[in-house]
């Protein structure tokens, strides 16, 4: 699986450690930054890798910021994203099997690395059940090409 990972500098060794456990399990990733600790802005940086998502250049994203806040509010602007913060394995499983997210937010200075691992390896390895799911689905995929028109 391609992931698409970005963060900001609160984020950088979180990231830097899931790069490692995704490489561990077979997975390519994509940085698109931060690449140190140093201050960088994470609208730069979530865009970049949610429009990868998008495209299709990705197959699902993986964002780290202080709270995961601002990465879920920056992936979300983008057509075609559908990013949850997840700080718990229960809504990491219910946002794919009901939400069928793309993108993965999480705050480094909300969890622990053992959580995100935790958090990563349901997320990954969880299917969207469709359903009566897929109604919902397809009506944010509606509001997205509706936005999109309207803009």
């Amino acid at each position: 699986m391609k992931i698409a990972m970005a963060s900001d500098h609160a984020g950088f060794q979180m990231k830097r450690m899931l790069k490692e456990f995704l490489a561990s399990l077979g997975h390519e990733v994509r940085d698109f930054g931060a690449d140190s600790e140093d201050p960088v802005d994470y609208p730069d940086t979530g865009r970049e890798a949610a429009l990868s998502v998008a495209a299709g250049d990705s197959d699902v994203g993986i964002l780290i910021c202080g709270t995961g806040i601002g990465m879920s509010i920056v992936a979300n602007k983008v057509p075609g994203i559908r990013a949850a913060l997840c700080n718990d394995v229960v809504c990491a499983r219910l946002t794919r099997e009901h939400n069928d997210s793309n993108v993965l937010a999480l705050g480094a200075r909300v969890i622990g690395n053992e959580t995100a691992r935790e958090l990563v390896g349901t997320w990954l390895s969880t299917d969207f059940v469709g359903g009566r799911h897929t109604r919902r689905v397809e009506k944010i995929s509606a509001m997205d090409r509706e936005f999109r028109k309207a803009l």
